[in-house]
């Protein structure tokens, strides 16, 4: 089949709306006793990930004004999940971090998650969850775009 120039735009849209679709199954899969919003919770992710960081390197990672972000931090400091720190590099600056409680939060939503989806990955055929291998490494590229 020969792409037409509008196949990046058609791809576009399934693309968009299938990712949006498995964001939205997967965030139902979290502990609904938990009470933290889809930001806190790519905070707690971010920093699980990418390890201590200023409010100002989260805003910008998260594409996010830095008072909003400042109030994101307060918040997950409050439920004790992230703690605030000078910076061993800079002792002017404070960074965030994940508290124990907030790793034990990152690694139980996480697991639970990931047992969902491997449950859906198990019922697809070895050539298909190829396939997504190699689709995941492409999302990613154009996530970090």
């Amino acid at each position: 089949m020969t792409p037409t120039p509008d196949a990046p735009a058609e791809l576009s849209a399934v693309l968009r709306i299938a990712v949006a679709r498995l964001a939205r199954r997967l965030r139902s899969e979290r502990d609904p006793e938990l009470d933290l919003g889809v930001g806190a919770l790519s905070v707690l992710g971010l920093l699980h990930r990418d390890g201590p960081q200023t409010v100002g390197s989260l805003a910008e990672s998260e594409r996010v004004k830095p008072p909003s972000m400042t109030r994101t931090v307060g918040c997950l400091v409050d439920r004790g999940l992230v703690e605030r720190a000078r910076s061993a590099e800079d002792g002017r600056q404070v960074v965030v971090g994940l508290s124990e409680e907030g790793l034990a939060t990152v690694e139980a939503q996480r697991t639970r998650r990931n047992a969902w989806l491997s449950v859906q990955l198990a019922d697809l055929t070895a050539a298909e969850r190829d396939v997504l291998r190699e689709a995941a490494v492409l999302l990613r590229r154009l996530a970090d775009a």
